[in-house]
């Protein structure tokens, strides 16, 4: 049996080998490793881990475009440095789901109502057009998205939005191209009962081990995320300072994702149950080859 098997997968492995050989094999702009990345955050580390990372456009490019907005998100979707796109959803008071990260119009508009005390129509007027209807921007996405709902407190509201959001899913048949993130515990259990088809990630900003590198604390965080079964763990860039006890302490199938306030996120590949949502485990084989294959002779631009 073990025979068969590694007869099926030899030319595979083969073609692997040959094609990080070839001339011209190098790493996709959307590949980048752990060591770059802590060394653009200024980040210190003393080991070394080769770790691949692939870049994603958190709230789309939005180091170029207002974050979430249309032309952030096809930007995003067009780049050929971005593998996948993030962006927030909730409702506006007629229902409509927006692409919106805030609950106010504070922030990038300088109003204080809130995104769910305005109609669509009052939502766009008042972002000078700026503002995206997921109805409108989802089908034009053809990469993997990860989708944050933005949880009100509300579980009987946050479970329409997450059930509204699937059936668009599950109609356009891209279920396995899409993660749903919250910062909501409750969220995340609730898509993983109910659609246990499609991964979740739980999000953290700071926590008490992004400052206080403590084994317990840093494995509190895993029995946390263990206990929403959660498949990501999504944090801010802030816990790279943590680095070492979160790759040591990270369970096999659990998989750390980090994002910043601009368009920056990326996910760790520690080991071959990293992968981004929906690759298979022979293009994520390859894709681990041929990096190690190719990132010692260049950096990503």
């Amino acid at each position: 049996m073990i025979a068969d098997a590694v007869r099926k997968i030899a030319p595979f492995i083969l073609c692997v080998l040959l094609a990080g050989f070839a001339p011209g094999c190098t790493v996709p702009p959307y590949e980048t490793g752990l060591d770059e990345v802590l060394e653009e955050e200024g980040r210190s580390s003393r080991t070394r881990y080769g770790y691949r990372c692939t870049m994603g456009a958190h709230r789309g490019a939005s180091d170029k475009y207002r974050e979430n907005s249309r032309a952030a998100l096809l930007s995003a979707d067009h780049n050929r440095r971005y593998a996948f796109v993030e962006f927030d959803v909730q409702y506006s008071r007629d229902n409509r789901i927006v692409v919106y990260h805030d609950r106010t119009l504070w922030r990038l508009d300088g109003m204080a109502q809130a995104v769910g005390e305005m109609t669509f129509a009052e939502l766009s007027e008042a972002t000078g057009g700026e503002i995206a209807a997921y109805d409108e921007v989802a089908p034009l996405l053809k990469k993997k998205v990860n989708i944050e709902i933005k949880s009100q407190g509300d579980d009987r509201e946050d479970e329409r939005l997450v059930d509204e959001i699937m059936r668009d899913v599950l109609a356009r048949k891209r279920e396995k191209d899409v993660l749903i993130s919250s910062i909501s515990s409750s969220v995340v259990r609730y898509v993983g009962r109910k659609y246990p088809e499609v991964p979740t990630g739980r999000i953290f900003w700071i926590t008490s081990s992004t400052y206080l590198h403590l084994d317990v604390l840093t494995k509190r965080l895993f029995d946390e995320l263990s206990e929403t079964q959660a498949d990501y763990l999504m944090m801010h860039v802030a816990n790279l300072r943590n680095i070492e006890d979160l790759v040591e302490f990270k369970p096999s199938g659990k998989t750390l994702v980090f994002w910043d306030f601009d368009d920056t996120m990326f996910i760790v590949h520690k080991d071959l149950s990293d992968r981004l949502w929906g690759d298979s485990w022979i293009r994520n084989l390859f894709q681990h080859v041929r990096y190690k294959l190719a990132s010692p002779f260049q950096r990503r631009t």
